[in-house]
Formats: structure tokens, sequence, C-alpha cells
């Protein structure tokens, strides 16, 4: 029991034991209780596990202001908020992953799941290696904080145009080298077709792995800005990694309830940019203005707060009565499978 006590990361072993228990025990609910079938998930259902995922994620960040004091448990928020307002962001590319591969409704549910659990691999990866980083040299905390604000002001001269799915290399890189089916084969990743030349079972990979490949590369994309971020309100591993995994276990939830009217929140790129900005900015302040001292926690979180959500509120009053855009499916008038599949081994 006294290993339990013993520090791992700057954090007792037993906050991280019961951070993965309570993943552990939400990801077995939802896929082996709530979603033991493939089936589309409505708007209702999608805002009621919403809410139930938010307000556990909200419950832990009270555990932790308890356990660890008011300053953790308001970077603790902070962190959530700012990573649930740019995944937004997210829900709009993975709705044009998911168009692009003409992947239905019911089947999206457990392809993000499956995205999910390898993003929370990826993240504490990123997360670990940011924090090795940081422990050796605290002059890259300066070097995320520039990162941040040059992309705070990119994001607010950036264009509208959406991302080419079809134009990714390494959905070329694999249509090239792996037998990719033409058509979807249920919920499966991967499938035994014969081959075209001998007639032996093989095997092939779906479009809905394709899918999944390029949801998790852009997940990727997305965390690169998320982590400096965090890191940039704090440097405790235990608070940057679980701000970012309740909000994104929240994520494919989430996405049936946005991906109707993502374009309802198309000015919240604004304030998220003036948040990136804003996040960089404190690192300089702090560090060369007040001589090292810190703001306080409350006003991180306050002006994070107040940011996303005038954000949110404008941009739903600006686009009231705008209709959802038509975005791009396969190219020439192909279905996508087909068209990603066009010219691979097999299938």
């Amino acid at each position: 029991m006294e290993f339990l006590f013993t520090d791992w990361l700057g954090t007792p072993v037993w906050f991280w034991a019961a951070f993965i228990t309570i993943v552990i025990a939400l990801t077995a609910f939802d896929l082996g209780i709530l979603h033991k079938e493939d089936k589309e998930l409505g708007i209702g259902e999608s805002l009621k596990l919403s809410v139930f995922y938010i307000g556990v994620a909200l419950l832990f960040g009270a555990w932790v202001w308890v356990e660890r004091g008011a300053s953790a448990g308001m970077e603790y928020y902070t962190g959530f908020f700012i990573e649930k307002a740019l995944s937004i962001d997210n829900v709009f590319v993975i709705s044009l992953i998911f168009t692009y591969f003409a992947i239905p409704a019911k089947y999206q549910y457990r392809a993000l799941l499956w995205g999910i659990m390898a993003v929370i691999v990826l993240r504490g990866l990123m997360i670990a290696g940011g924090a090795a980083l940081l422990a050796e040299a605290y002059w890259v905390l300066y070097l995320f904080a520039a990162f941040l604000i040059v992309t705070g002001i990119k994001m607010f001269f950036a264009g509208d145009e959406p991302m080419d799915v079809g134009k990714n290399p390494v959905i070329r890189w694999i249509s090239k080298h792996m037998r990719v089916t033409k058509e979807l084969h249920d919920q499966h990743f991967f499938v035994k077709v014969p081959d075209s030349k001998t007639g032996k079972l093989v095997t092939a990979a779906t479009p809905l792995f394709l899918a999944l490949v390029v949801i998790n590369l852009a997940d990727l994309v997305f965390a690169l800005d998320s982590v400096p971020a965090i890191f940039a309100i704090t440097t405790d591993t235990f608070i940057v990694y679980t701000s970012n995994i309740f909000a994104i276990l929240g994520l494919r939830a989430l996405y049936f309830a946005l991906a109707a009217m993502v374009h309802r929140f198309h000015y919240l790129k604004y304030a998220l940019a003036a948040v990136l900005v804003f996040i960089g900015s404190k690192i300089f302040v702090t560090d060369f203005l007040l001589d090292g001292g810190k703001l306080p926690a409350w006003v991180s979180l306050g002006v994070t707060f107040g940011l996303i959500a005038v954000g949110v509120l404008y941009s739903l009053w600006k686009t009231r009565g705008a209709e959802e855009p038509n975005w791009p499916a396969g190219p020439e008038g192909a279905t996508p499978a087909e068209a990603v599949a066009n010219g691979t081994k097999g299938g």
C-alpha cells in the first residue's frame, strides 16, 4: 500500500490509479453496455451523453480542487475548457473525413471510440515528451509560448477553406502499399478477401480503417496547439494529461450533437485564436515583466472561459438561420471508398 503514496511524475500513484480506473470504467460502460450494437446515435442521446461526460470531468476537477488545492483545480478547469473548445474544430474535421469516406452514422461511433483510444496513448506520449523537455530545459516553455502566439495570429487570419482529405499523403501511401476494399464491411477495419491473382484469402483494410487513420493524424495536428497550451498554463503533468483526456473522452458523444450544427460555431475560431495568444503572452509577461511571478490561476481561468463563452454566443447569434454547408465527398462523382481504393492491390 505504501507504493500508492509514492510520487510518479510529481503526483501520488493513487491519483493516477483513480484516473485510469475512471477512464477504463467509462470506456467499458460506453462500448460494452450503451453501444453493444452499431447504431446511429441521435442528437438527444448525444446531448445526454455529452452532459454526462462533462459532468464527470467537472466532478473530477472538483476532486482535484479539494485534494490538491484551488490553484490546481483552476488549472485543471482552464485546460479542460481550452481542450473542449478546440475539440469543436476537431468535430468539423472529423465530419469532413466521415463525409469523404461515406461512413454511415451507425459505424461512426465505434470508429471514434477506437480513434480516441489511440489518442489517449498518443497524447500521453506527447505530454510525457513535453514534460521531459521542460524538466531538462525550462526555456523550451518560451518556444511553446511563441508557437502559441504565432498559431493564434495565423488562426485569426486563416481562411475558411476545408481540408482536402483526398490529398492526404498517408492515405495515398496506404492505398498504394496495402490492399483496400472498395466498400465498407460493416464495422470492420480489416477483412479477408480473395486475392485478384491467386484467389487465396488475404487481409485487406476497409475505408473505415482509412478514416480512422486520418482522424488520428488530424488529432496529432490539433495536439500541436492543445499540448503547448496546457503546458503554458501548468507544468504539472497530472493536470496536463487528465484535463486533456477528460475533454477528449466526451468528444465522440459531443460529435453527434455538434456535427449537424458545427457551422454555427464559425466565429469561435477567433476566440480560440485570442485564447492561444493570451496564454502564450502570459508566459513572457509573468517571467519578464513580473520577475517570475505568476498570474493568479483564476485570472487564466476567467479570461479563457470568458473568451470562449463570447465566441460561442456570438457565433450562435451571428449564424442564426444559416444553412449547413454541403461538404465534398469523393472526387469526380465516385464514391469516396472507390476513389481512395482505386489502383490499390487486390480488393
